[in-house]
């Protein structure tokens, strides 16, 4: 029995120094490996370049910017529905335009004789943001004032034609109901009205007049510079209380600005996002307006 207990002690002892040496033998690589780790460098890689978003976008596509209001501001919502307008926009062309500008938009009706309904009329508004972005057209038909909201991106809308591209002074147009019907009349078959690529969007510096009181809105209070005759249906009790209710000083609050608008950097962070498609889709349309209006010429006898 002593030899047998004496054979494993010197067995154990053998064991434990054979794991010292290892551990010895294992521990300065391991250190040296550490320290060689951090050293090592990477090959530079090619830089990523950020595409340069047009200054533009931003009056082209207001609807791609988000409610400047934080309280209803949803990061993620925002991201799927850019996602969808972009989907729809390979479905249908919706092409640049703006308050003042004269449309033709052709939606489906099941009403309808032919299943579909085509609307003329200059756009007055444009509000909301996303999904939701809406317009307004206005018409005068039969002496009688028409006006129609369409979704921007609703489904039942067949085809968006602009017959003539303009802006006006003012960036909403409510007091054409107020005004002469010739300001907002237009004929049903009016025939499209082309611009040369790369020229400026002009701006139509009419001044309409509007019929006398009462009207709708209170005119006098809204600083409105396409009305001619304005002060012509004015009273002393109506420039006084207008005066009351003006606040010079707001074109200064800087803070009104900031928090009514999306900041300059977060407008080219989102831009970034769609650029590459926005402009994807805007060769595809020049290259069909190429398309539609090539002739091919006939082969003489």
């Amino acid at each position: 029995m002593n030899v047998n207990a004496r054979i494993l002690t010197h067995r154990v002892v053998q064991q434990c120094t054979l794991k010292r040496i290892v551990t010895f033998s294992t521990k300065p690589t391991q250190q040296a490996a550490a320290v060689a780790v951090p050293q090592q460098q990477e090959a530079p890689g090619p830089s990523v370049r950020k595409p340069i978003v047009p200054a533009h976008y931003r009056f082209v596509y207001p609807e791609f910017l988000p409610d400047p209001k934080v309280e209803w501001r949803n990061s993620v919502r925002e991201k799927l529905e850019r996602l969808d307008m972009l989907d729809r926009r390979r479905q249908i062309e919706l092409p640049e335009f703006y308050v003042g500008s004269i449309l033709a938009v052709t939606s489906s009706d099941p009403h309808a004789a032919g299943k579909t309904s085509r609307f003329v009329g200059i756009c007055i508004h444009r509000e909301r943001c996303g999904l939701r972005a809406r317009f307004i057209l206005r018409n005068v038909i039969d002496h009688q004032g028409i006006e129609v909201v369409y979704e921007l991106y609703d489904p039942t809308i067949q085809k968006v034609e602009v017959l003539r591209l303009e802006k006006r002074l003012d960036d909403s147009l409510f007091y054409l109901r107020d005004a002469l019907p010739e300001y907002s009349t237009f004929d049903e078959h009016m025939e499209a009205e082309t611009l040369e690529e790369g020229t400026p969007v002009p701006v139509n510096d009419i001044k309409v007049v509007l019929r006398p009181r009462p009207w709708l809105e209170r005119w006098e209070r809204q600083n409105l510079l396409g009305v001619a005759n304005i002060d012509q249906y004015l009273k002393d009790k109506h420039r006084k209380s207008a005066a009351k209710v003006q606040k010079p000083w707001e074109k200064y609050d800087l803070m009104k600005q900031y928090r009514s608008t999306i900041p300059e950097e977060e407008q080219k962070e989102i831009f970034a996002e769609v650029h590459t498609e926005l402009h994807t889709l805007e060769l595809q349309r020049k290259r069909n307006k190429r398309k539609r209006t090539f002739v091919k010429p006939k082969q003489l006898a």
